[in-house]
């Protein structure tokens, strides 16, 4: 158990955190969400006492947890480090097990036999292998380097060394690094930053098996839905803690949002009349009493604070679409070679039609990023042709943000370089709608946060007044509502866009057609992501039958195929025998859920008591009864998600 016991941060002038008190428990699976810029990976340094609170304490109740705290940022490696043993080192306690052994190997052959000493030191080097053992010492390395490939390392990559990877490489490596030390508390900052589509399926599916506390900072909505059962906002000076999952907070932060702006509203009028009554009657003596109590009234005035609501949705907007041929794009016999011999890709042949929404995925270093920027025009083909169709115009926005828009470019020169009738007033109009208002226009693009470059990027593409879109990773640095606002706008698009991205919620939710970019090349299918992946678990399952089936010549003949009404009896009978499952778990999801219902009603209620001011109100009860209901909830919550998994399984089948 964790607790915030009134804690209080500030940097500089500015607060970050003040008053907070939360508790966290044992093995719950929290989301921590919250603007950009609120504090979240600060409330991690407070947990990892990497950062000490101003005031108020940060507690951990019983035996101290070990924690494993994945950075946004590579902190430090060791010269001498492979990518195999930099990696390996992730459990300071398999390391001081395996440093004892080889001490005490070292010492025994040159201690009498027979000796007390050498009695002790078998004794122990016994006991520390048990705990090696127990530890998962001895399957560490085959685990590692599974984890590894399936991160999108190759084998011969084990033994470069550390530090010649890029910096998303190697945060691959210590994402590896945390999660196969199994710790106690896991703590992951942004974990899907630096992860294509197929890494974050592989963490989401190592991370549902996980059982200790996890606590995951994230805009993506995949990871949050499908790994977290509580969630906690940062936000406003404060952190609110919401029993349940990410569908939960965002009902009930609207609810709450709402609540605190009409208190805030009441509250600011209340202000107002008591400086009213202070500064009208401040300089009549006979009223001096009632002006003092009117002061102390102000200063005791707790100021309520209303957590922002995200003004993305107005300044993330796609430009109006202008008709253009039906064939946006086709790419003929393409392939793409940076020094002239070695090909990223060859072969490549596929149309975009108007209208239609497309999103390349595959493993990060196979040529994602350099598809875009050849579909957008920034790059030609090595190698056959990408041929625009009639009164196309491409806009383009890279995940490299250098690549497009130049750091030391102001960012009116930006947009107007986009579109040369375009006067001074019109550019610093179409700035302000993206949110950067007066003289932030002049401001350099080099000096921009993650999100505002974001912003500038598609403030340029408006000013170009495309019709075809590229966009490379455009999601981020972009927050929850962020994402949602792109989304909309894409979907409401009437033009051909290719997208890159490695939020799947997003991608499911946009893209039409998928173009997988792997190994074997790139190929286009047709239907959602969901229906892409499907597609490829079955084409991998006919792969492994195949290779699994027997080439002797001597082997038995090939059972005969059963007849359509075999075939529908042999399944009938399957779904016979899962029957009793089936009843068991929609019983068990039905009352799960019916309890969760009755908990929420009365949460509500209480929660409606807590602010009634007649004095009649138990308070310390009601507090206490609501702690009941949210540890009862997190468990039901677990439970149910389980069972409800179990049934979609089964149902499927």
């Amino acid at each position: 158990m964790i607790s915030f016991q009134n804690v209080s941060l500030h940097f500089g002038t500015q607060q970050i955190l003040r008053n907070v008190s939360l508790r966290i428990s044992d093995h719950e699976r929290i989301g921590i969400v919250g603007p950009n810029g609120a504090g979240k990976s600060t409330f991690f340094n407070l947990l990892s006492g990497e950062l000490q609170p101003d005031g108020g304490t940060v507690l951990f109740e019983g035996p101290k947890p070990t924690i494993g705290y994945l950075h946004q940022q590579l902190l430090h490696w060791s010269e001498g480090d492979t990518l195999l043993s930099y990696t390996l080192r992730s459990s300071k306690d398999l390391k001081a097990c395996e440093n004892e052994i080889q001490a005490l190997e070292k010492r025994i052959p040159i201690l009498p036999q027979g000796s007390p000493e050498r009695t002790r030191a078998l004794a122990r080097i016994g006991e520390l292998q048990t705990r090696f053992e127990q530890l998962g010492g001895y399957e560490l390395e085959s685990r590692v380097k599974k984890a590894l490939c399936a991160l999108g390392f190759h084998t011969n990559d084990f033994d470069r060394p550390f530090g010649e990877f890029s910096g998303g490489w190697k945060m691959r490596a210590e994402m590896v690094r945390t999660l196969i030390s199994q710790p106690d508390l896991l703590m992951l900052d942004e974990p899907s930053n630096y992860l294509d589509l197929p890494a974050v399926e592989w963490m989401q599916s190592f991370l549902r098996s996980y059982r200790g506390t996890l606590l995951l900072i994230s805009h993506d909505r995949y990871l949050l839905r499908t790994l977290t059962s509580v969630t906690i906002e940062i936000d406003g000076e404060t952190a609110t803690r919401y029993a349940g999952g990410l569908d939960y907070y965002l009902k009930e932060r609207q609810q709450r949002y709402e609540v605190l702006l009409a208190a805030k509203r009441n509250q600011d009028r209340q202000r107002a009349h008591m400086e009213e009554f202070i500064n009208t009657f401040r300089s009549q003596a006979n009223k001096a009493s009632l002006v003092q109590s009117r002061v102390k009234a102000l200063e005791k005035l707790e100021t309520i604070v209303v957590p922002r609501q995200a003004a993305t949705n107005g300044q993330l907007r796609l430009p109006p679409y202008h008709h253009c041929g039906v064939t946006v794009l086709a790419v003929r016999d393409a392939g793409f070679s940076y020094n002239g011999k070695d090909f990223v890709f060859r072969n490549v042949s596929f149309d975009v039609q108007n209208g239609e929404h497309v999103a390349i995925v595959g493993f990060n270093g196979l040529g994602k990023s350099t598809l875009s920027r050849l579909l957008a025009g920034e790059r030609p083909p090595s190698e056959g042709e990408v041929i625009l169709g009639h009164k196309v115009v491409p806009g383009y926005l890279s995940q490299d943000f250098a690549e497009t828009i130049p750091p030391d470019r102001s960012l009116i020169n930006v947009v107007r370089r986009e579109d040369e009738t375009m006067t001074e007033a019109q550019a610093r109009a179409l700035l302000g709608s993206f949110g950067f208002s007066g003289d932030e226009a002049f401001k350099l693009a080099g000096v921009l946060s993650g999100g505002e470059k974001i912003r500038l990027g598609f403030a340029r593409i408006h000013a170009r007044k495309p019709n075809f879109l590229v966009l490379d990773e455009p999601t981020t640095h972009l927050d929850l509502n962020g994402r949602q606002a792109l989304e909309e706008a894409i979907r409401a698009y009437e033009g051909a866009i290719v997208l890159v991205s490695h939020d799947i919620e997003f991608v499911r939710r946009t893209a039409a057609n998928i173009v997988e970019v792997s190994d074997q090349g790139v190929r286009k299918f047709l239907g959602t992501y969901d229906d892409y992946r499907a597609r490829v678990l079955r084409d991998d399952n006919e792969s492994a039958e195949k290779s699994d089936s027997p080439s002797d010549v001597h082997s038995d003949p090939p059972a005969k195929p059963l007849s359509k009404k075999e075939l529908r009896k042999e399944r009938a009978a399957e779904r016979e025998k899962l029957l009793p499952l089936l009843r068991s778990l929609r019983r068990r999801v039905t009352a799960t859920e019916e309890r969760i219902e009755k908990l929420e009603t009365e949460q509500k209620e209480l929660v409606g008591q807590l602010s009634n001011l007649d004095g009649k109100t138990d308070f310390a009860t009601v507090n206490r009864r609501l702690s009941e209901i949210e540890k009862e909830l997190t468990t039901l919550n677990q439970l149910w998600e389980q069972a409800a998994s179990e049934l979609a399984y089964y149902e499927a089948e």
